[in-house]
């Protein structure tokens, strides 16, 4: 019987809920089942054999609803394997080296023994909601910096390791 993933996400403007969709995406090629679902819409993960939880950055939090997520099902998450993911950077940085996760994540990390933390490239396109993000706009810093290479690779590994184990 094929293991059952959440890819649980936290996103303002779409671009979290888009990684969380191909994380999921890549996950089902492997053989799994797996759905992405907005954070806060997840009354429960315990059907879920693993779970993959993704927050936006935003001034260097993560998103509201993934912090939420986690906290209201962390007994959940702390008895099945679990990987978190952030994204944000509006640069080539979370391409070219490790960012490591901000402290909250960090914490998350070391309390629930979650396997794995990676920081991917954010999007931030014309449209996007908020003061701030229109600022960042204006100032012409917008742009899409998410690699799906990285992001399929990534999920491709987290497939074969709940396959095999």
């Amino acid at each position: 019987m094929a293991k059952k993933v959440l890819v649980a996400y936290g996103t303002t403007n779409g671009s979290t809920a888009e990684i969380a969709e191909a994380v999921a995406g890549v996950l089902r090629e492997e053989g799994l089942t797996a759905e992405a679902r907005a954070a806060g819409s997840v009354a429960s993960a315990a059907s879920y054999d693993a779970v993959v939880v993704g927050g936006g950055l935003y001034a260097g939090r993560w998103h509201r609803d993934a912090r939420r997520f986690v906290r209201r099902h962390g007994k959940e998450l702390a008895g099945r394997p679990l990987w978190l993911f952030s994204s944000g950077p509006l640069d080539a940085s979370a391409t070219e080296r490790d960012i490591p996760p901000v402290p909250w994540v960090q914490k998350a990390l070391a309390r629930l023994d979650a396997r794995d933390h990676v920081t991917f490239g954010g999007c931030l396109r014309e449209g996007a909601k908020g003061w701030v993000a229109r600022m960042i706009l204006r100032d012409g810093k917008g742009g899409d910096f998410r690699d799906f290479g990285r992001i399929e690779a990534w999920a491709a590994g987290i497939g074969r390791e709940l396959k095999s184990g």
